[in-house]
């Protein structure tokens, strides 16, 4: 990967859909790669419709230009790591090019930890035409001793052994042309994609497999494909296509899987994308294999990623399973109890989907995402508990500056039990929030919480 800041952008077709203009043409998207031991280089993309930007006439030339303004603030100790607007310029040649989009890339090395992003898009004529984006980046160092691999980049262009070493897109002897919709069909039937493997000489000398499966939103394999690779060298490239003039309009997911059968080892990394063929019906027909996407998602996870996924689930199990869970000896004996577990939590059996799984490690890494604190996972601590208990509060108030108070904050929950709260408090002075008080049945109640966090 390179190894510097770099901005600049190209503009391109973006015919899948007219643009509405009550909404302003901006989005986001980024991906991490391997840098070093304790960071990732990660990846920004954005694109501006350049039909949504005012035209400047000048008697020598037309052109647009559009701020670019990105944020990046560690959830834990709230300092600002990335704080700087852009600008990006380009030249209208002609009245072809106005509707074309701006497509860009930049490029920061982050450490360990989890980060919140704020970007904005605007005008720089018309400051009332912007859109806002906030998400949020969990970096975990991708060059350690196991084997890894990167986000997926989806592109709407791949060009192998690229003579154009300049470009912004190069690395790798490719040029990536990033695709940040991430929306595909009739006007770009193709959908390529770029990931990195690390680490690979960590695993035996055995056939390691890669295999690339699309499911749709039911959960449904659309397509499964498998090639074998070696591990003389340690880190390597790989490049793909998905061809979806087939697919009808859906969302899907692509999962790209290394796996090693004698050491045990299955990791992979998804990413989802969207396809609008309106000329292709709908029918079971379009898909070769009716496997449950649970049953394969566990199939092809370690043990320690297994169990993993267990311990989070731990809040919603009973005592005897977790009892049964402890005295599970082999992989194959936690993959299918876990495929069960989550099979009789399963709200909608109707559809291949489980509904339940899905909200449910969303809400764990919404939990990461937010509550992580010195190196502990933000599902592990009281407020992720309570998240993945009883979902997204009503409201919060949140109280961080209070004169004779230590911090702390009050989630509502309005429609339960005719409306409960919980009061989380930092009770250490280093953002690690206890539940101090609830008026929750069955959840820790102390209605003189208030003296336990004043200070005199």
């Amino acid at each position: 990967m390179k190894k510097f800041l770099l901005i600049s952008f190209l503009f391109i077709s973006t015919g899948l859909f007219a643009q509405n203009k009550s909404n302003f043409g901006f989005e986001f998207d980024f991906a991490q790669f391997g840098y070093d031991s304790a960071s990732n280089y990660v990846e920004f993309y954005y694109s501006f419709n350049q039909g949504d930007l005012t035209i400047n006439k000048t008697d020598t030339s037309n052109f647009v230009q559009a701020d670019l303004k990105i944020s990046i603030i560690d959830t834990v100790s709230g300092k600002i790591l990335v704080d700087k607007d852009w600008k990006v310029v380009n030249e209208i040649k002609d009245t072809s090019s106005a509707n074309k989009g701006l497509i860009g890339v930049l490029g920061f090395v982050i450490t360990h930890g989890v980060y919140r992003l704020n970007v904005t898009g605007g005008d720089a004529v018309n400051t009332e035409h912007k859109k806002s984006i906030t998400d949020y980046l969990n970096v975990a160092p991708l060059w350690k001793n196991k084997v890894a691999i990167s986000d997926l980049q989806f592109a709407t262009r791949i060009i192998p052994d690229s003579p154009n070493k300049k470009s912004i897109f190069y690395k790798n002897t490719y040029e990536v042309i990033p695709s940040i919709i991430n929306v595909f069909g009739e006007g770009q039937p193709v959908l390529f994609y770029y990931m990195e493997l690390y680490n690979l000489q960590s695993l035996p000398k055995s056939d390691i497999k890669l295999e690339s499966v699309v499911y749709n939103s039911k959960g449904k394999i659309v397509s499964t494909k498998i090639k074998t690779i070696d591990n003389k060298i340690n880190s390597r490239v790989e490049v793909g296509t998905v061809v979806i003039n087939k697919y009808p309009t859906d969302s899907y997911t692509l999962t790209e899987a290394l796996l090693d059968s004698a050491a045990n080892i299955g990791i992979s990394s998804s990413k989802r994308f969207y396809v609008y063929n309106p000329s292709v019906a709908q029918s079971d027909t379009n898909y070769n294999n009716n496997t449950s996407s649970l049953a394969s998602e566990f199939n092809v996870m370690s043990e320690d990623e297994i169990d993993n996924i267990f311990n989070e689930s731990k809040y919603i199990a009973t005592n005897n399973e977790i009892k049964q869970y402890k005295s599970l000896e082999t992989l194959e004996g936690k993959r299918k109890f876990l495929y069960e577990f989550w099979k009789a939590r399963d709200t909608k059996p109707e559809t291949s989907m489980n509904e339940a799984y899905e909200d449910y490690m969303n809400r764990v890494q919404k939990c990461n995402e937010r509550f992580s604190n010195m190196g502990r996972e933000g599902w592990k601590s009281d407020r992720g508990r309570v998240f993945l208990l009883y979902g997204e509060p009503s409201e919060i108030e949140r109280f961080p500056n209070q004169q004779n108070t230590k911090p702390y904050e009050v989630w509502h929950y309005n429609d339960i039990q005719g409306g409960v709260i919980f009061i989380f408090a930092d009770l250490t002075g280093f953002s690690q929030y206890t539940l101090i008080h609830s008026t929750m049945r069955g959840e820790l109640r102390d209605d003189n919480w208030m003296q336990r966090i004043t200070s005199y």
